[in-house]
């Protein structure tokens, strides 16, 4: 059986905020939801999040995941150090057998790739594994000691360490893989005699070593993942690590982005070929770009399918929507939850539509709002026109038939029906349904008053 302990109790005090830690976000996403999805990656038989500082925030933000059969909660608190908050999850664990295991993570540590864990898994081979990098700058650090047959023998801790040992690059990352069984023996075995008075994840690599079993050692693919986050300044950097990196696989896959440190994707992108993404766009949710879609300059899509061969101008957002192929939007449109935009349509600047269907070849080109309306095929919506569906109480549909010509101006109120090949005046006010192929129009008569002078200011 698979464990795997998240902990996630930590204060973040130079995070500088009321905000639990691990609930601030990297690409539009809590950072202990990035562990959680990569955990399930490895199909574990149980999770178990060990909270503390901000718990009931913690799990509130969490209770969804907490009902499910492979995640439990356990409470650190006091917190004594990471071998402490690993023995508040003992009582927690699956065990079936000599294999089983458990994988420790870190919430504030939360773009370690499913691969990764994969290989650090497999490096354990019914030892413990530890994942190390080696870097330029171990400040802080652990450092993993290993003797002169180049086998990892215990981690000292910086604080600990003499010149000699903080002279070592490989560091500790504070991930590791355990056998279950032996894991709860060696956290029953450390003690709290360092500079810290806490108890350390870390003694454990000595007890195994006393123990004669095996320890091991991984190393992640890239180094931003293995990052931790401690200050918003971390956060930062690890916000435009991990951009810079999803911006490199568009790449690879042949999205053309024209500069990819300009570029912010906070869910997942899928792409056809031949996808262009200008500048400052930002994408949230799951978003769908067919092939040849070009995506103008500050645009935010989200939770959208946008079809092949269609342009999106500048400074267009949409929101829980649909568009077909060859359609043309913005630039300063406005697409809400429910719009369908057919083939070859138009929404032009300043238009927004909510809960409505706008048929192929149908334009709203200026300064208008479409909210639950169906629209045909061919209709041309004038500048200024309005579709008044609310009535301060409940929401009513509009129906605007195939070609038909709405006049600059117009308010439809509804519920209304306009007819196929119906004309609307400009300024027209509408109550009533408008007859196909007519024309229907709503003025009072235009008056010019004699004599009649614009008010002056006195002097």
């Amino acid at each position: 059986m698979l464990n795997i302990v998240i902990l996630a109790a930590g204060l973040g005090k130079r995070m500088q905020s009321d905000l639990p830690k691990v609930l601030h976000c990297i690409a539009g996403k809590p950072m202990l939801a990035h562990v959680l999805d990569n955990a399930r990656q490895l199909r574990p038989d149980r999770i178990v999040v060990v909270t503390g500082h901000g718990a009931e925030r913690v799990r509130a933000a969490f209770e969804g995941e907490s009902g499910q059969s492979d995640i439990v909660f356990a409470l650190q608190s006091p917190q004594r150090g990471t071998g402490h908050a690993v023995q508040q999850a003992l009582p927690h664990l699956l065990e079936g057998g000599a294999d089983d295991a458990t994988l420790v993570l870190y919430g504030d540590v939360p773009l370690v790739q499913p691969d990764t864990l994969r290989r650090l898994l497999a490096a354990r081979d019914a030892g413990l594994a530890l994942l190390t990098e080696t870097v330029a700058d171990p400040a802080g650090y652990g450092r993993i000691v290993r003797n002169g047959a180049g086998e990892v023998i215990r981690i000292v801790e910086h604080k600990d360490a003499s010149d000699a040992e903080r002279a070592i690059g490989e560091v500790n990352t504070g991930i590791l893989a355990a056998p279950t069984a032996s894991l709860r023996d060696w956290l029953g075995r450390i003690t709290n005699d360092n500079a810290q008075g806490e108890y350390y994840l870390t003694d454990v690599v000595a007890l195994a070593v006393a123990d004669a079993v095996p320890v091991r050692a991984a190393q992640p693919a890239a180094p931003w993942e293995t990052l931790g986050v401690n200050s918003r300044v971390q956060q930062a950097g690890l916000e435009r690590a991990w951009q810079g990196e999803q911006a490199r696989r568009l790449l690879e896959a042949g999205v053309t982005l024209a500069d990819p440190a300009r570029f912010d994707l906070r869910g997942e992108l899928v792409c056809g070929r031949d996808v262009f993404i200008d500048v400052g766009c930002v994408f949230e949710g799951r978003v769908e770009l067919a092939d040849g879609v070009h995506v103008g300059p500050h645009c935010v899509l989200r939770d959208a399918s946008v079809g092949a061969g269609t342009r999106i101008d500048a400074y267009t957002h949409v929101d829980g929507a649909r568009v077909a192929d060859e359609a043309r939007l913005g630039p300063y449109a406005r697409l809400r939850p429910g719009a369908d935009i057919g083939p070859q349509a138009h929404i032009g600047n300043f238009v927004e539509v909510k809960q409505s269907v706008l048929g192929a070849g149908s334009k709203a080109n200026h300064l208008a709002y479409i909210g639950d309306a169906t629209i045909g095929a061919r209709v041309n919506v004038g500048a200024g026109t309005i579709t008044c569906n609310y009535d301060g109480v409940n929401k009513h549909r509009t129906i605007i038939e195939d070609d038909a010509f709405i006049g600059s101006d117009s308010q439809l109120v509804a519920p209304v029906t306009v007819g196929k090949g119906a004309t609307l005046a400009a300024g027209t006010t509408l109550t009533r349904d408008a007859p196909a192929g007519r024309l229907t129009l709503s003025r009072v008569a235009q008056t010019t008053v004699e004599g009649w002078q614009r008010p002056r200011k006195k002097p």
